[in-house]
């Protein structure tokens, strides 16, 4: 009898420390779209990406232009000049490929770049969730704008106004 109160007075403090969990939900996408900043960082890194691309297809259209000139002047060239020819066009593509990579790679020029211009900024909110965290005294923050799991938020759990608050800015 002993051990059976004894165990449902442990499940019931459990349940209670439980529940005493204060839980609260951001939307870092509405914050960040809130911060000047940070469409500012992103219009520059579209800008960047646009002048890479850019400069990528006229890199690709020079390849095409030399194919293009091969297959019709082919029939013309020696044997000698063909292979010249078809090695100068895989190294143009070659060059044009390593360029997209060193541009548009796991860590490229463009990844860099947002890497500079956006992760302070993320981090200035991430920041600004923490302290709210502690200052409420939250056990666990959930974003909304990432759907990993997450069907209802009642919007007043919603902390983003606070947090945008806390990072200097308003609605």
């Amino acid at each position: 009898m002993k051990n059976i109160l004894l165990t449902i007075g442990l499940m019931l403090t459990m349940v209670c420390a439980v529940s005493a969990q204060k839980i609260a939900f951001v939307d870092t996408e509405y914050i960040l779209k809130n911060i000047p900043a940070y469409e500012s960082a992103n219009e520059q890194i579209s800008t960047i990406s646009k002048k890479y691309e850019d400069e990528i297809k006229a890199k690709m259209q020079e390849v095409s232009n030399l194919y293009e000139t091969y297959r019709t002047e082919s029939v013309f060239l020696t044997a000698d000049m063909k292979v010249k020819k078809e090695n100068e066009i895989i190294e143009k593509e070659k060059a044009a490929k390593q360029l997209q990579q060193r541009y548009f790679g796991q860590d490229g020029d463009l990844y860099k770049s947002r890497e500079s211009l956006v992760k302070p900024i993320q981090d200035q909110v991430y920041n600004a969730i923490m302290a709210i965290a502690k200052e409420k005294n939250l056990g666990a923050i959930f974003d909304k704008s990432s759907s990993n799991g997450l069907m209802f938020a009642d919007s007043a759990l919603d902390i983003s106004d606070a947090v945008l608050k806390n990072l200097g800015y308003t609605k």
